[in-house]
Formats: structure tokens, C-alpha cells, sequence
């Protein structure tokens, strides 16, 4: 048996704070958890007068588990185990192992379940952005639009010996991609997401480019997979200028002054990027985690918008 320390008995002497540490009291600071379970409240499991069964997890801290899983790209079984093993995990759900265990990942899966059928994943994202704008982050005139694609399994080794009928294969220059693709549109000022759609993997960029306007733009920035759809621009937003970047063609090559516009734009489309880096780099969303698209839908939905409590943090931990 390892002998006792006095780190076991909770005077941890030379203990730092750790950047996990730092970075969970930070968004337990800035997430709007009352609100945000207000919207799932309806739909989660009631207590059980009779006394049958386990009674059911409290709400804010599943959703704080929820969150967890997007932040650290964990698994069902991996988010249960990490609350075991992370002690900055367990304060920021709420959890003394002195007390109670932690949940397990079969009432894990049955919450996220819970915001899939209801389709809560979109609902969290709006909650989140509308926090923002009574918060000063309001969406202003200019919008990039982007999409990007995640990949899925393109292995047959499963008990269908098929692939994922509803994620579908793309190609983008000499490479082929199978899975899912994010379309998002971003506020050109404080890059903040503001509309998200998820679809398979070959609907092209344009298609979805109505449904990533919201309505009040002067300028629209997008790459030259959005060229020639200055009528649909015009549909949606009827104010917008068209700033999407000019495509050459084989026997029509783009001039000098046209790649030197193309490069302005840049600047500014390039802005479109960051969240991006946040949803795959640092969250870890680059590739699908569950079969079907509209379960991998509701956990876009659900990481966009942590992406934008993300990139806002600093704004919203500064002292009024």
C-alpha cells in the first residue's frame, strides 16, 4: 500500500494553477448557465416521486459535462474517466468523489441524446449569440462566409459493412475527402459566428450561401467558390456590395488587377479562418464522432457556439 502524503489530505503545498485550470474558471465565469438550461429544462428527465430508479443527474451539471466534451474532444467513456482523473475537471462540474461518483457515460450519452431529438444544439447556439449582443458583441454590416469539411470514417469494417450513407465524398484540389461539411457566417468585425449550417460533404459552398446571410449586410466576403452568385447576394441581403473573390477559368485566365483585388479581399476573408483554428485545432472538431448527419449537425451547433464564448472571453471577463 503507497503511504499517505500530505498532497492525499489536501494540503497540496507547492500546487500551481494549471492553463486547464485557468481556462475552466474563465468559462464558468462567461457561460450563461441559467439561461442555457432553461432552454433544455423541458425536455430533461422530471424526479420521481415513487423513489424508482436513480434520480436523474441535475441539469446544469450535465450540461457543464456536455461542455467538457466539446472543449477537450472527449467520448462518452473519455469525459467520465477524465472527471476521475482531473481534479480541475470535477470542481468545474461540481463534483466531491468524497460524496458521489461521477456520472457515467451511459448518462452521458442520454443527455446528449436529449438535445439531438429536440434539436437543442441550434437553440444553445442562438442563446449563446444573443448573451454576446447584450453583452456589446453585436453583429455589424459584413459578413465571410466559409465552409469546411470534416471527415468521417470511410471504413466498411462495421456491422453494415457500409459506409455512412448520409456522409458523402468531395473533391477539393487533387484530394478526395469523405464526411460532412460546415458552412458558417462570420461578422467581418469581431469574427464572431453568426449562422451555421451543416450539410454532406458534396453540396457545394454556394448552395448555402441565402441561409448564411442575415439580411443587413453591405459587403459580402467569401472565397471564389462564391463567384457569380450576385443574384442571390442581392435576394437576401438587397443593400450588400459583392465581395467574393473573382474565379479565372481555363481559356479566361484573371488579369493582374483582378489577383490584386483578390488579395485586398483576403485580408478580410481571411478573418473567417480563426474560428475555424477554434473548432478544429484547439477544440479538436476535425473529424465526426457519431454516425448520421444530424447528430454531428447538433454538435456543430452546439461547438460554434463555444467557439464564440471562445474568441469573446477576454471582452466578456473585463470589469464594467
Amino acid at each position: 500500500m503507497r503511504q499517505q502524503t500530505l498532497a492525499d489530505n489536501g494540503f497540496e503545498r507547492f500546487r500551481k494553477r494549471t492553463r486547464r485550470e485557468t481556462f475552466l474558471l474563465e468559462m464558468d465565469r462567461i457561460v450563461p448557465w441559467r439561461d442555457l438550461c432553461k432552454v433544455i429544462k423541458p425536455f430533461y428527465p422530471k424526479v420521481k416521486r415513487t423513489g424508482a430508479g436513480r434520480p436523474p443527474v441535475g441539469l446544469e451539471r450535465m450540461l457543464r459535462i456536455h461542455f467538457l466534451q466539446h472543449w477537450f474532444n472527449l467520448s462518452d467513456p473519455a469525459v467520465e474517466e477524465a472527471l476521475y482523473d482531473s481534479r480541475a475537471m470535477r470542481h468545474f462540474v461540481g463534483i466531491d468523489l468524497g460524496r458521489e461518483p461521477a456520472p457515467d457515460e451511459t448518462t452521458v450519452c442520454k443527455f446528449r441524446h436529449v438535445l439531438e431529438a429536440h434539436n437543442l444544439g441550434d437553440r444553445l447556439f442562438q442563446l449563446i449569440n444573443e448573451y454576446l449582443e447584450e453583452n456589446g458583441l453585436k453583429v455589424s454590416t459584413g459578413t465571410i462566409v466559409d465552409a469546411t469539411i470534416i471527415d468521417a470514417p470511410t471504413s466498411t469494417k462495421n456491422k453494415d459493412k457500409k459506409r455512412d450513407p448520409e456522409m458523402h465524398q468531395t473533391k477539393k484540389g487533387n484530394q478526395w475527402y469523405f464526411g460532412m461539411k460546415g458552412h458558417i457566417g462570420v461578422d467581418s468585425k469581431t469574427k464572431l459566428i453568426h449562422s451555421v449550417v451543416a450539410t454532406a460533404a458534396n453540396v457545394h459552398d454556394s448552395q448555402l450561401l441565402g441561409d448564411l446571410l442575415h439580411g443587413d449586410e453591405t459587403r459580402v466576403w467569401g472565397d471564389s467558390a462564391y463567384s457569380g452568385q450576385r443574384d442571390v447576394i442581392l435576394e437576401h441581403a438587397p443593400r450588400a456590395k459583392d465581395f467574393t473573390h473573382s474565379k479565372g477559368a481555363r481559356n479566361r485566365p484573371l488579369s493582374d488587377e483582378d489577383k490584386s483585388k483578390n488579395r485586398t479581399k483576403s485580408k478580410v476573408r481571411a478573418k473567417a479562418e480563426h474560428p475555424f483554428l477554434i473548432l478544429k485545432r484547439i477544440f479538436g472538431f476535425n473529424k465526426v464522432r457519431y454516425r448520421g448527419l444530424d447528430k454531428n449537425a447538433n454538435r456543430l451547433f452546439v461547438a460554434c457556439g463555444l467557439v464564440n464564448l471562445y474568441m469573446a472571453r477576454r471582452q466578456l471577463l473585463r470589469p464594467t
